[in-house]
C-alpha cells in the first residue's frame, strides 16, 4: 500500500509540475520587454544603493570633493574662481553653464576663492569671496 501511494505522489507532482511549466505559456505579458529591463535597472541600482558602504568623512582631507554651481538666470553665465596657493602659482578655473542647468567642480584644493559670475555680454553679475572647505551647492539667482 506504501508504494501505491507514493506512485500516486509522484504522478500528482508530475502534473503540477506539468501545469506550472504551462501556465506562463497560456498567459499574455501585461508589459514589454523595455519596461521589463527598466525595472529590473531600478530594482538593481537600489540594491546597489543599499548595499555599498558610504565613504567615511576624512577630515584631514586638503580638496573639496564636490562643488555644484547652478545657474537659475535666462542666460548662460561664467562662473570663475581663482586662488593663491602658499607658493605663489594661481589656481584658477571657470565653468560655462547654460540656462537652468547646473556645472561641478571635482577635487577642489580647501581655501578661501575669489569668483566672479560673467553674464553672455561679458559683463560681472556678481563678484567676491568664498570659503570651500565641504561639499558646496551655489546656486545663481538674478537677486
Amino acid at each position: 500500500m506504501n508504494a501505491i501511494s507514493k506512485s500516486k505522489a509522484k504522478a500528482k507532482f508530475k502534473s503540477v509540475v506539468m501545469m506550472l511549466l504551462l501556465c506562463p505559456a497560456l498567459s499574455f505579458a501585461q508589459s514589454d520587454i523595455t519596461n521589463v529591463i527598466r525595472g529590473g535597472e531600478l530594482l538593481f541600482g537600489g540594491l546597489i544603493t543599499i548595499f555599498t558602504p558610504s565613504k567615511p568623512d576624512n577630515k584631514n582631507s586638503t580638496v573639496v570633493e564636490s562643488v555644484c554651481v547652478k545657474n537659475k538666470l535666462t542666460n548662460k553665465i561664467t562662473f570663475i574662481i581663482t586662488r593663491q596657493t602658499e607658493e605663489g602659482d594661481e589656481i584658477r578655473k571657470e565653468l560655462v553653464i547654460q540656462k537652468d542647468s547646473k556645472e561641478y567642480f571635482f577635487e577642489l584644493p580647501k581655501g578661501v576663492y575669489t569668483y566672479q559670475v560673467v553674464l553672455a555680454n561679458d559683463s560681472i553679475f556678481k563678484k567676491g569671496e568664498y570659503l570651500f572647505k565641504d561639499k558646496t551647492v551655489i546656486a545663481i539667482n538674478e537677486d
